[in-house]
């Protein structure tokens, strides 16, 4: 399998960094597209920077370079996951602006039929928000995943939220995994 994974400039880098954690421990190929801005954020939000980020991808693209192979259709992936989503990047790709490789990318998987998975992260939301999610969430291939953990599973760590996330990104490409326990016969509801 072959995914491109976006690493924007919203809070919440931390979804993209366990991301790509989980991906490369399932063996799973990845082209990472770090915005300068979520580069910016890794830095703010977490004790990563970029080196380490980059140094857990398969393959790592500059956002501003426009002849990656991910701008192109020709080159196959299995689709993307931009986690999470700035609203600029979310404007860009629901308008198809395409002024980034990030948005170029997301716009190939849209072009060529493939999943995308957006994890917007922003609160609260505006009316322009919520209808560049729409116009988004109308296209056949592409979901619209909030970064809005589960509680069902009786976390007890920020790791069991994040993780909690990032396992539904990755049920949205139908990889297996054990980051949370799932909604099942041991679940008590009184």
């Amino acid at each position: 399998m072959r995914l491109v994974l976006a690493i924007t400039g919203a809070s919440g880098v931390i979804y993209g960094i366990r991301a790509l954690e989980a991906l490369k421990q399932l063996g799973i190929e990845t082209h990472l597209i770090l915005s300068e801005w979520g580069e910016k954020t890794i830095k703010i939000e977490t004790d990563k920077d970029g080196q380490y980020v980059r140094s857990i991808a398969t393959k790592v693209y500059d956002d501003h370079n426009m002849a990656a192979p991910v701008s192109s259709g020709s080159f196959m992936t299995d689709g993307m996951a931009v986690v999470p989503c700035s609203m600029k990047t979310l404007a860009s790709i629901a308008n198809g602006f395409d002024d980034s490789l990030i948005s170029r990318a997301a716009g190939v998987c849209i072009k060529e039929s493939r999943k995308l998975v957006v994890v917007p992260r922003e609160a609260p939301l505006s009316k322009i928000h919520l209808e560049n999610m729409a116009k988004l969430a109308s296209v056949n291939n592409v979901v619209i995943m909030p970064a809005m953990p589960g509680f069902y599973h009786r976390p007890k760590t920020m790791d069991e939220l994040v993780d909690h996330v990032v396992g539904k990104v990755l049920d949205q490409f139908g990889i297996e995994h054990d980051l949370f326990t799932r909604w099942g016969g041991n679940n008590r509801i009184t």
